[in-house]
């Protein structure tokens, strides 16, 4: 069966939930080490946590991280070692980082303060049946993962 790892803090119980289902309904079996509840968590706690699982475990296909707006878990996913984590605004950019950046996670935000122009599990799709082109893609991300070594 196909694996995924997904993380949240307090700030996007909904969407982890919608996103949850979504990927069951697609034939995943998802690991939660997220929250569930509303009191306070640290969100770079979570991100490193299934970070960690995702690159010693080395069975998921990829991630989903949440957090109110996506933007600091996603940044504290990108300082782990091996993670390429997008935060798409829309279908076409999920679809985009798996075919240009073969992102291994993508982040989403938790609050409806920021909304979606499509719903979040057609966001999630595009980036699951986007097609990695390799390449002269390949080059380029080679370029970005050696930043980690400098």
């Amino acid at each position: 069966m196909k694996k995924v790892i997904i993380a949240n803090d307090h700030g996007a119980l909904e969407r982890k939930a919608i996103l949850i289902k979504h990927l069951e309904e697609r034939g995943y079996a998802v690991t939660d080490c997220g929250v569930n509840t509303t009191d306070s968590m640290d969100y770079p706690d979570k991100a490193v946590e299934a970070c960690e699982r995702f690159t010693t475990e080395g069975d998921y296909e990829f991630g989903v991280l949440l957090c109110t707006t996506g933007i600091g878990i996603s940044i504290s996913a990108n300082k782990s070692k091996g993670i390429r984590c997008a935060l798409p605004q829309n279908a076409w950019a999920a679809e985009m980082t798996k075919r240009h950046n073969n992102s291994n996670f993508i982040a989403f935000a938790g609050s409806d303060n920021i909304p979606y122009p499509e719903p979040i599990t057609d966001i999630l799709d595009a980036y699951i049946d986007g097609e990695y082109e390799g390449g002269r893609h390949q080059r380029r991300i080679d370029k970005v993962m050696n930043i980690e070594e400098k």
